[in-house]
């Protein structure tokens, strides 16, 4: 696995609904700013449905002097809808991008134009060139809709192929599978930069939630034991937080790329796990 020096730190956040979450995000924000990332990421709902929350929230970073890289999903999006996104982003001096496909409409739905995220990273090269730095999702432990980990890989690669940069990854509490994947990526000659996505545990039902609609594996081993805690959300959260903190020591020892915290828009799990792994800076561990 190749090992990196300039390593990647960034912080993911979600559109605020509500006035009073836009507040709690500011305060959020600021808190992290602090630990210099290279970038803050802000999701995109499917289809466009939090464009215009998205759009806010990115150039209140960008006005506060930070790097913002908004969401871009091309599920129930036309081609035309995406032109005057990206038109928009460009004209507001952004240049950093997730690229993402987005989940599938439920119902009669439609999916839009776009069926695949190598299909949304080959648009914005052809309207935008280079002006975009791309990233675009990785699954270590395959996507959940994916046929067999080989055809994971082969779609993995037509998103490098079609042009994106680097990627960042579905979370997961088992290093092997990321380190596997690595591997298997650097077999058929993909090289750009894969940053472990990090989730830190702060409440198990949510946590086992979001990874049966996603795909990422709880061990058994930290499954059981969460369970074991019930309703004792100070047990969940420090032996989340142990979880967490070995995962990132020993990827950080293995040289990856970078971390990329998914926040939930909360700063004190980050900011102790930034402190107890003794990170200085964003390129520095």
């Amino acid at each position: 696995m190749p090992r990196y020096t300039d390593r990647i730190f960034s912080f993911e956040f979600f559109p605020p609904q509500t006035q009073e979450g836009v507040e709690k995000l500011r305060m959020t924000r600021h808190e992290l700013a602090a630990l210099n990332p290279r970038f803050f990421s802000v999701t995109f709902g499917a289809g466009g449905s939090t464009r215009e929350r998205t759009l806010g929230t990115v150039l209140e970073i960008q006005a506060e002097g930070h790097v913002a890289a908004p969401h871009l999903s091309c599920i129930g999006s036309t081609r035309e809808n995406i032109r005057s996104i990206l038109k928009q982003y460009q004209e507001k001096g952004i240049t950093h991008l997730v690229a993402l496909r987005g989940d599938l409409p439920s119902g009669t739905a439609s999916a839009g134009e776009f069926r695949y995220a190598n299909e949304l990273v080959s648009f914005i090269r052809e309207e935008t060139g280079k002006h975009f730095h791309i990233e675009v999702a990785a699954y270590p432990e395959c996507h959940p809709q994916s046929a067999s980990p080989r055809d994971d890989i082969s779609n993995f690669r037509k998103k490098i192929e079609a042009g994106a940069d680097s990627a960042i990854t579905q979370y997961f509490y088992n290093a092997d599978a990321y380190y596997h994947f690595v591997d298997e990526c650097g077999k058929i000659g993909i090289f750009a930069p894969i940053v472990p996505g990090i989730m830190p545990i702060y409440n198990f039902s949510q946590l086992a939630r979001f990874s049966d609609a996603c795909g990422a594996e709880i061990p058994r081993w930290i499954r059981k034991k969460l369970e074991a805690y019930h309703d004792d959300i100070d047990s969940i959260r420090k032996f989340g937080l142990e979880v967490v903190e070995n995962l990132c020591e020993n990827l950080l020892e293995n040289g990856v790329p970078g971390l990329h915290f998914y926040t939930l828009n909360q700063a004190q799990a980050v900011k102790t796990l930034w402190k107890n792994l003794g990170l200085s800076s964003n390129s520095e561990s």
